[in-house]
Parts: structure tokens; sequence; C-alpha cells
């Protein structure tokens, strides 16, 4: 029998009848606000205000949201990982283009921060209701613990583990190692067993370079645009 949302919110005493559900991604610039987006290294605090800032428009978020709101980040693909359950205490402000809510984090859930991690079925669809969420899969329930930095010498990586580097709060020692150089890199093509040398220089780190292909899966490296990045190291 397959774990679900819901019986993870029923188990943790959350009505799934009366709560949002919202995923998060990383993005520079939502279009529906025009505020500024959320990145890997985003705080607790940034995530909570942008949580809190939602479009007027109903029919881009709920004229009379619940109460309880439970707040997924994007992890690569069809997956969600738990950032934390807020209580929403009201509206604060509404201009008509942006309203601002009074957030709180609440201690619901708290032991699944960051470890709860779902199947999302409706990759264009970033809120739903906790009824329609209730069906979506629980895909793992993970160590929430940091993961060490291996050291350049034993880094090899898929696009698939690159894109979490790139985004998850796990690998923050990851990409701070990986911001302090420039270098040259070696990419695989692991199905012909192709190379392909890489290189990231000048005032360009290997972070910001990587950060690219794990964005696009050739950061625009002309040679590598035909190469499925799911079979690159």
């Amino acid at each position: 029998m397959t774990l679900t949302l819901g019986s993870v919110l029923h188990s943790a005493g959350v009505d799934p009848g009366e709560v949002l559900v919202i995923r998060h991604a990383y993005v520079r610039e939502p279009e529906d606000t025009g505020l500024p987006g959320l990145h890997a290294d985003s705080t607790d605090g940034e995530i909570l205000k942008y949580t809190g800032e939602q479009s007027a428009k109903p029919r881009i978020f709920p004229l009379i949201p619940p109460r309880i709101w439970v707040v997924f980040v994007r992890e690569g693909g069809d997956r969600a990982r738990l950032w934390s359950v807020v209580e929403n205490r009201g509206e604060t402000s509404n201009d008509e283009k942006l309203r601002t809510f009074d957030l709180a984090v609440s201690e619901q859930m708290a032991d699944l921060r960051n470890r709860l991690v779902i199947g999302w079925r409706s990759p264009r669809t970033w809120r739903i209701s906790g009824t329609t969420a209730a069906g979506y899969p629980v895909m793992e329930i993970a160590d929430s613990e940091p993961i060490p930095f291996p050291g350049f010498d034993k880094l090899v990586l898929g696009h698939a583990q690159l894109q979490a580097v790139m985004r998850e709060h796990r690998y923050a020692s990851w990409r701070t190692a990986l911001a302090s150089v420039a270098g040259v890199y070696l990419i695989t093509d692991t199905r012909d067993g192709r190379q392909y040398v890489g290189k990231a220089d000048g005032v360009e780190s290997i972070r910001q370079r990587w950060s690219a292909y794990a964005t696009n899966g050739h950061g625009g490296n002309v040679e590598l645009r035909n190469v499925d990045a799911d079979h690159v190291t």
C-alpha cells in the first residue's frame, strides 16, 4: 500500500480538507507578483515572506485561503520537499495587485521539515487543495542532516544529483565549495563514452558554470545540446 500525503497529514492531526498545499520553485521573479523570487540559498525568513505575498487575482490565489498552509519546495522533476507548515493569521494588506498575509511557522509536522518528499502530479500547478494533494504519494522521508562535501577529487555527479546540489539546503556546503574555485572539469556521455571538457575561469566559478548545466542540461555548450542530460556525469 502506497503511503500518501493524506496519511501523513492525518497522522499529524491535520485535516486535508482544511489546508492549502503550496509548492514553490526557484524563480528569479514570479509572473503573478513581480517580486523577487526564491533561490537555493534563500533563508527560512525569506521563504516565509515570499509565501505570505500573493496575487490579488482570485484565479491565481484563493479569495479566502484556509488557516493552515503546507509549503513544499520543488526538487527536480515531479518531486517536492516539505519546507514547513505555516499558520495563516489573516490578510494584512491588499492593494488589488498584491495581498500580504501574516504567516507564522507552525510546529505541526516540524519533525518532517526538509525530510518529507512527495510526488507532485501537477507540474504546472503550484498550489492545490489539501483534498487533492492528499492522494499524492510519499516518495521518501529522508535524513535531513547536511551531506558533507566529499572533496573535489571524489566529486562525480549525474545531472539529477547536480540539480539537487544546486537547489537543496542539505548541499549548502557543496555550493560553498564550488563557488570558491574555477577550473577544468570533464563531462562524459555514459551511453557512448564521449567526453567533453568544460572550463570555468576569470570571474566565473565552478558553481556558476554548473548551475547553468543544472538548469538546461547543456549550459550553452553547443556540443552538449543534443546529448541527453540523463546520461551524463
